[in-house]
């Protein structure tokens, strides 16, 4: 395997020469840096990314830690910040949690003997001995996606989920809904808790009295919310809507409406928050509260990449996105069902 000496010696330079076109560290003439460049292809010299890290003090590497690769909304938020990391430069290390706390402890450890850059986190705790570990756990610049976490100095992407929750459950009672049943996700987790407030908050400044039983919860994965579902269809009166709080767990609602005979939107409407790219390719289109994915994950890689320049300083900052409501036709006007 070729060295950086056999690439001097080729280049008929001195060592520091190769090294500073290589890196560029420093100013060199153009024929110098076409000579070194000429033996780096000839030789097939690879650097050695290890020492030119700890050189440098960077690996350019960037750990991303998720809960759920399968959902789609955490799928294209990857995708989105992978693609702005790459074209700065950056590589992505990207890890998964499943939700599960203490394996994400277990990655952020890893991430660190790895001299990651950077994080990019959705965290998946709330609790003070969460946020005592993750503050101990991390050691590098870290943004929050998704999902924030209270008591930690550290920037944050996250949608506005009350908001998204209210735009969902007032266009609903607009349709004439007033029993709506919620599938809502984790309660451990705030964001999940914020979407309930936005249902609450909706109800009874509509005049609709909030009754907790038609809130249940399904974890925000498609199973539990398939049983949690079951629970809603035995309420009585049944509720004549279902707002659902994210695309894993429309699938479980809409696999209970199917198992028990329900058709959608004619028996029973459906609303929720998250799209699918291929939801509009389905029967029923869902009506849904569309995330701005792409904008999310960008804003997180740009927030992260300008603290590691040093052009982003002081304390953390929270920047909330919008939703857009997406009217399709799986919800229609008591009237109609």
């Amino acid at each position: 395997m070729a060295t950086l000496r056999d690439v001097a010696r080729k280049a008929g330079v001195s060592i520091g020469s190769a090294s500073a076109v290589i890196n560029n560290t420093a100013p060199v003439s153009p024929e110098m840096r076409e000579r070194v460049l000429r033996a780096v292809d000839e030789l097939g010299y690879v650097p050695d990314a290890v020492a030119r890290s700890l050189k440098m003090g960077r690996t350019r590497t960037i750990g991303l830690v998720l809960p759920d690769i399968t959902n789609p909304h955490f799928a294209g938020l990857a995708g989105a910040i992978e693609r702005f990391c790459e074209a700065t430069g950056y590589v992505v290390l990207l890890c998964i949690t499943s939700d599960d706390p203490a394996k994400e402890l277990r990655y952020l450890q890893l991430l660190r003997t790895q001299r990651v850059d950077g994080l990019i986190l959705v965290p998946g705790g709330a609790d003070t001995d969460y946020v005592e570990a993750i503050r101990k756990a991390i050691r590098v610049p870290t943004v929050l996606v998704d999902r924030r976490l209270d008591g930690l100095d550290a920037d944050a992407i996250v949608l506005d989920n009350r908001a998204a929750g209210r735009a969902v459950v007032e266009y609903l009672i607009r349709s004439g809904h007033r029993r709506i049943g919620m599938v809502a996700g984790q309660a451990r987790i705030p964001m999940a808790n914020e979407r309930v407030a936005g249902y609450r908050e909706a109800l009874e400044d509509n005049g609709i009295v909030y009754d907790p039983s038609l809130v249940v919860w399904g974890e925000f994965h498609s199973e539990p919310a398939r049983r949690a579902m079951f629970d809603l269809l035995h309420r009585r009166p049944r509720p004549t809507a279902i707002f659902s709080t994210n695309n894993h767990t429309t699938i479980g609602v809409m696999q209970a409406l199917a198992d028990q005979g329900f058709r959608v939107p004619a028996d029973i409407s459906v609303a929720a928050i998250d799209d699918f790219p291929w939801s509009t390719a389905f029967s029923p289109r869902l009506t849904t509260a569309i995330q701005p994915i792409e904008e999310m994950g960008r804003a997180a890689a740009e927030r992260l990449l300008g603290r590691l320049a040093g052009t982003i300083e002081g304390t953390g900052e929270t920047i909330v996105l919008k939703p857009r409501l997406a009217v399709r036709d799986s919800a229609r006007p008591i009237e109609m069902v």
